[in-house]
């Protein structure tokens, strides 16, 4: 079945960005990094082929990041809430959006003070309730994107660009249009695995390094470097499902549907074949669910879509139907369901009138599709020594047709 985006509550990351967004929880803290070798732009730690080397050297050599007096960089340690506003501080020359905040817990002596306010005055940090910066605590990843994009007041186009991650739906509502605008904008850099955000990991040195990088980047300030782990470069774009595509469909519950007439039942779809586009590209994985309901239509039975919920989770409005199903069982006094239904998945107007027709009430054993049928058509039927069904074969009969183009984003 579909699972949907998680919904959190975002009250308290809201306040702590000033932006909407939503709290993620932190795990250690970590000392100041502002006692570093500034001339140092090569790191025992960071050799050539390590995946944020370009990151880490590039921004070394601009005085944004240093290393340690050791003559390492340290790529793996998490980064705090002050560590980050000293970097924003560095990285950024923004205009001033609100007047500074006096934070309880920054005294003025504190080592990042300064950067802390600026960061705040720019837009990409703010406070807790009560004025509270909490600058020891540890940066989760969703909260570096998502401050970026919202500091470089960036906005999206489509938040379907979310769809190339795999863990999309851990996104909650309230952070997807930021992370949709930080993934078109290519701010969003994911090591090992570039379609996962792992959203609520401590953000690294390195992760943070190559994030702040991408936002450079994104406003012309920094070259831009070729990275397999920059989302974007390997192939998301943004796509259409044009309208007559076709889906072919699967479902794991029964090999057989039926329902009666004129009753309308919820019902839930699987994908069974990618669609990718001419360069093969996936569009919708294969796996991905479409949550609809089987509709009256003429004399027989139609499958119309209403959200396709991709695998990542993202879940887009989709117009799409089957053809109309007009094939007609019939149940007979007197029958038993193992005769008739094995296998079957029953609306819940069909499973009523079969158990009243037959007289087996084993037919409540069967799966049974939540939906309603008419007082009318049941009062009719019951007492008949027959009833007529539309039997359903999923596989056959419910291949879906795009009615009208669907923007998706693609991932090579």
């Amino acid at each position: 079945m579909p699972h949907s985006l998680r919904s959190k509550s975002g009250t308290a990351l809201l306040l702590a960005l000033g932006l909407t967004v939503g709290a993620f929880s932190p795990v250690i803290s970590a000392a100041p990094v502002m006692a570093q070798t500034q001339a140092q732009t090569q790191f025992a730690d960071v050799p050539s082929g390590y995946w944020a080397n370009q990151f880490i050297t590039s921004l070394a050599s601009r005085g944004i990041i240093a290393g340690f007096p050791d003559g390492t960089f340290r790529p793996d340690e998490p980064v705090t809430r002050a560590q980050y506003a000293a970097m924003v501080r560095q990285a950024f020359n923004q205009s001033s959006v609100r007047t500074a905040t006096s934070f309880v817990d920054v005294p003025a002596s504190y080592w990042a003070a300064a950067a802390i306010r600026e960061a705040d005055m720019m837009g990409f940090l703010s406070g807790y309730p009560g004025n509270i910066f909490q600058p020891d605590q540890n940066i989760p990843r969703a909260q570096v994107l998502v401050s970026l994009a919202n500091g470089l007041n960036y906005t999206a186009t489509s938040q379907s660009s979310i769809s190339v991650y795999r863990d999309a739906g851990s996104i909650p509502d309230y952070a997807v249009a930021s992370l949709a605008a930080a993934t078109e904008r290519q701010l969003v850099v994911n090591y090992p695995d570039v379609q996962v955000l792992r959203l609520n990991q401590t953000a690294t040195r390195a992760d943070v390094a190559a994030f702040i990088y991408q936002a450079l980047a994104s406003q012309n300030q920094v070259a831009a470097v070729s990275s397999p782990y920059i989302v974007g470069q390997q192939g998301v774009a943004q796509a259409s499902l044009p309208a007559g595509t076709t889906l072919a469909m699967s479902y794991a519950e029964g090999d057989k549907i039926v329902v009666l007439p004129d009753e309308t039942s919820a019902l839930t779809l699987t994908v069974a074949q990618s669609i990718t586009d001419s360069t093969g590209r996936v569009l919708v994985p294969a796996g991905s669910q479409v949550v609809g309901e089987l509709r009256p239509s003429g004399s027989g039975s139609q499958f119309v879509a209403q959200e396709l919920v991709l695998t990542g989770g993202q879940r887009l409005a989709i117009n799409a139907t089957s053809q109309t199903v007009t094939t007609t069982e019939t149940i007979r006094r007197g029958a038993t369901f193992g005769e008739t239904l094995a296998g079957a998945v029953l609306g819940s107007g069909a499973a009523a009138a079969i158990a009243r027709t037959t007289g087996d009430q084993s037919v409540g054993t069967l799966e049974v599709l939540a939906g309603t049928a008419t007082g009318a058509t049941l009062a009719r039927l019951f007492g008949r020594d027959r009833v007529e069904v539309i039997a359903i074969n999923p596989s056959q009969d419910l291949t879906l047709t795009v009615n009208q183009p669907l923007l998706l984003s693609a991932l090579q």
